[in-house]
């Protein structure tokens, strides 16, 4: 940038009007951005909300920097060059004031901290041996007046051993070279604070081109240089987070195609009895968060000729609650072909989810079907009872008693006992299905899907039911994943 005092070239003022209106423009950005960033409030969990905050406090910094710059090239020369009683008669423009502490006109005297005072000059006369700095230069380096201005000599003495080359450099290229200065050097004030100075200048040629002094405009850039930091810093760590979800999203499914019964479409059970199976089910994931969560479905033809019926849904998302899913459904599969009676099943579920490493609760539904008696006997633990379709109308079935998994030690589970006609169709489905946004006691998701029954009724087969169910809720915005049973009796 030209210096004021180049001897051979005087500076040309901008029109007072163009200045203003940049400033006006400045002011009202700068109200806009902060509205931004008041409004941004900081979650020190959410890495993207850090990073959005992060940008708005950068902008709002370089806005301020700004905003002082065309301050002071609106005032002209500096207060600090203005002879000593005229120095005291300079105040503080309001008008243009956007908080406390800071102001786009001019300051006498600037305080600590405000913006002004994070901008300074300085002039080394190389043939008288002077030094003339600013007020503000002096508040930048926490130096008093008394102890006067550094020389060039003095100035690596403040200046971070690793960074006195740079300067040194940039020095000698000015002073040598004829270069124009422009770097930045981290200082140590006297008060022991370490700041960040960006400095820019010129040497200043006297009538026959030689240099006479070197001038120079130096900047504290700390806290911008801190809030582009922490751009920096919360991009990185967004970035991490979402590699790091991806990959649990992709260990999260990869594992639950891996538990989750392998049968796609329709599933027959080859009975002997005169009612055999035909079981389809989904899973439909949250529309709210890109992680698996920890819904499963089974179905498992027994030992005895029983076939295992099971629907659940675990508290929470990502690679743990798929790995507590995954270990709770080995357990039931286990004890179902062990011959374990549903409600003695889960009683034994509670305990195993209890003693866990990784605590969750849980809400399961457990059912046997009997082929040769045609009867279905079931279980379930806070878990939505299953909706039997019977000549187009559905209902759902009573209740037996059930707590959560995991809600508390030495759970008591009831078993209830239904008889199934052939025709009939099972719905089974968790509760992220037909829950919306809504109150937790609204029931109009059930009310849809019970209405779904002239539908059901006309199916063909399990996949077809399970194809009427999606197309009512698989496309709604919902807030956990979810997943549906359809089975049908045959014969």
């Amino acid at each position: 940038m030209p210096s004021p005092l180049f001897a051979d070239r005087p500076a040309q003022p901008p029109e007072p009007g163009a200045v203003d209106a940049l400033i006006s423009q400045t002011r009202r950005l700068r109200g806009e951005v902060d509205a931004v960033r008041r409004d941004a409030v900081a979650d020190e969990d959410d890495p993207q909300q850090r990073w959005q905050r992060a940008l708005c406090d950068l902008a709002v910094h370089q806005l301020d920097d700004l905003g002082a710059q065309l301050g002071q090239l609106r005032a002209g020369v500096p207060a600090s060059a203005a002879p000593a009683d005229e120095a005291e008669d300079v105040v503080v423009d309001t008008s243009l004031a956007t908080a406390p502490g800071t102001a786009y006109g001019v300051a006498a005297p600037p305080r600590t901290g405000s913006l002004l005072s994070r901008v300074g000059s300085a002039e080394w006369n190389l043939l008288t041996d002077e030094v003339s700095w600013s007020e503000e230069l002096f508040q930048i380096f926490g130096r008093s007046r008394e102890n006067g201005p550094l020389s060039l000599d003095e100035m690596p003495t403040m200046v971070f051993a690793e960074d006195q080359p740079v300067l040194q450099s940039m020095v000698t290229d000015c002073l040598i070279d004829g270069k124009p200065i422009d770097g930045e050097f981290r200082i140590v004030r006297t008060d022991g604070r370490v700041r960040t100075v960006h400095m820019t200048g010129e040497p200043v040629l006297d009538t026959d081109g030689c240099t006479a002094s070197m001038w120079a405009v130096l900047r504290d850039v700390s806290e911008l240089r801190r809030s582009e930091r922490a751009v920096r810093e919360s991009r990185d760590s967004l970035e991490r987070s979402r590699h790091i979800e991806i990959t649990e999203r992709r260990v999260a499914v990869e594992l639950q195609e891996a538990v989750l019964p392998p049968w796609r479409g329709s599933l027959r059970f080859a009975h002997d009895g005169p009612a055999p199976l035909d079981v389809a089910a989904h899973y439909l994931p949250a529309a709210s968060t890109g992680l698996i969560g920890g819904d499963w479905y089974d179905a498992l033809a027994l030992p005895d000729g029983d076939a295992l019926l099971t629907v659940g849904d675990l508290t929470g998302h990502g690679v743990a609650a798929t790995s507590s899913m995954a270990m709770l459904l080995g357990a039931l599969r286990g004890m179902a072909v062990a011959g374990i009676r549903p409600a003695a099943l889960m009683g034994h579920l509670n305990q195993l989810l209890e003693t866990s490493v990784q605590p969750a609760l849980g809400s399961a539904m457990c059912c046997r079907y009997d082929p040769v008696a045609q009867t279905l006997a079931w279980a379930q633990a806070g878990h939505p009872a299953p909706l039997l379709f019977r000549d187009g109308t559905g209902h759902a079935l009573r209740r037996p008693e059930g707590v959560l998994l995991g809600a508390t030690t030495g759970a008591v589970y009831g078993e209830a006992e239904t008889r199934l006609l052939p025709g009939d169709l099972l719905v089974l489905h968790t509760d992220g299905l037909t829950r919306g946004g809504g109150p937790a006691d609204d029931d109009t998701g059930a009310r849809r899907l019970l209405a779904l029954g002239p539908r059901l009724a006309a199916a063909r087969d399990a996949q077809d039911g399970v194809r009427a169910v999606v197309e009512e809720f698989g496309e709604e915005s919902r807030e956990d994943d979810a997943c549906v049973m359809v089975v049908r009796v045959t014969g």
